[in-house]
């Protein structure tokens, strides 16, 4: 038998970095567009995220002025107001926000496919 330099491996955390540069976690608010499938070709584009100052009904008002669809806005327990609107509109409601002044362009995340 011969003696082997056995090195046990610490544990590592991946994100130990990122977190140390962000160290006020959760101050980078996001407003996140999604799109969920309903039956056949129809489908919901939801909002989520927006600052608890802004008056959502207004928000909403204007939205559906301006793209011509109809929406609501529901309250989850887990996420707060959510604004819905029929269609596909996610593309309309990013620029729409950027424009209005409601959020910037770098906090906006779009998910679907």
């Amino acid at each position: 038998m011969s003696e082997f330099d056995v090195q046990v491996p610490t544990a590592y955390d991946p994100f130990a970095e990122s977190n140390a540069e962000d160290s006020g976690a959760g101050t980078k608010e996001y407003v996140h567009v999604r799109i969920q499938q309903r039956n056949g070709r129809k489908s919901l584009t939801t909002v989520q995220g927006l600052k608890k100052e802004f008056s959502y009904n207004k928000i909403l008002k204007d939205l559906k002025k301006e793209f011509c669809c109809n929406g609501t806005v529901v309250q989850d327990p887990e996420l707060g107001q959510v604004i819905q609107l029929q269609g596909d509109q996610r593309k309309n409601v990013s620029t729409f926000l950027v424009q209005a002044g409601i959020v910037k362009k770098e906090n906006i995340k779009i998910h679907g496919f």
